[in-house]
């Protein structure tokens, strides 16, 4: 299995912290990344629910933003429950998860427990997935949520076929065709904001248009698949745009 993270953004309860470190234990995952969380992970509520984790919780990295939790992924598919009618592409567990496991470093991104993720910590992974529940009462549990995923990865990784047969033929042709080695988020996060400050200081978007004009953009890099080199063939692009207007006569 490829490195798979568990991503909690401000994740509120001590109780779910433990909890999530139990089933991640349960299933062979180890890498916990919390964002800005709301307790205290060495709390005695914590370690009590962990039962037999609490090293997931003591090696958990503490970081302040979504962007930095996601340092090193390739790929990264965030959660939810509630799904807006959008441009986001949403999945199921199954095909996103076997999308998620075809690259060496990857992340799965869930909400606080209160509020789920909001839209703009959304637009840091490339799918949206939807667990079905029951639409009655669709709101599951964080560790609950977390297991769910957890034992679909398990899965996969028992029948190597499920990559094949769970993925659109679309799907799999931008796989075999996409660079063995993905640009990681960070580096298309720096590109979104290079791209940002270009489009705004030539007049193409303004500061109300930018956010949804963007968004377009990065469904469209995201789609691209790109390399590192791809990357920086387009920010050495950006910065010659950036140099030009500046030195127009």
């Amino acid at each position: 299995m490829s490195s798979i993270r568990i991503v909690l953004v401000e994740t509120a309860g001590a109780r779910n912290l433990g909890s999530v470190a139990r089933v991640m234990k349960n299933f062979g995952l180890s890498e916990l990344w919390l964002v800005n969380p709301k307790c205290d992970r060495h709390s005695e509520e914590a370690r009590h629910m962990a039962v037999h984790a609490p090293e997931i919780l003591d090696s958990a990295q503490i970081v302040d933003s979504l962007p930095q939790a996601l340092v090193g992924c390739q790929r990264a598919i965030a959660t939810a429950g509630r799904i807006d009618k959008g441009e986001m592409k949403v999945t199921t567990p199954p095909k996103g998860l076997s999308w998620l496991s075809q690259v060496e470093t990857s992340a799965i991104v869930f909400g606080a427990e209160d509020r789920g993720l909001s839209n703009t910590e959304i637009q840091h992974c490339q799918q949206v997935m939807r667990i079905p529940v029951n639409p009655d009462y669709p709101s599951l549990n964080l560790a609950q949520a977390v297991g769910i995923c957890c034992y679909q990865l398990q899965l996969l990784s028992e029948d190597p076929q499920c990559h094949e047969n769970l993925t659109s033929q679309i799907a799999q042709d931008l796989i075999k065709s996409a660079p063995i080695d993905l640009a990681t988020r960070e580096d298309i996060e720096a590109c979104y904001q290079q791209l940002e400050a270009v489009l705004l200081k030539i007049g193409y978007v303004y500061p109300h248009t930018a956010v949804h004009r963007l968004r377009k953009f990065r469904q469209i890099f995201d789609r691209a698949n790109l390399s590192p080199s791809e990357v920086a063939m387009l920010r050495g692009i950006l910065r010659q745009v950036n140099w030009a207007t500046a030195h127009l006569d």
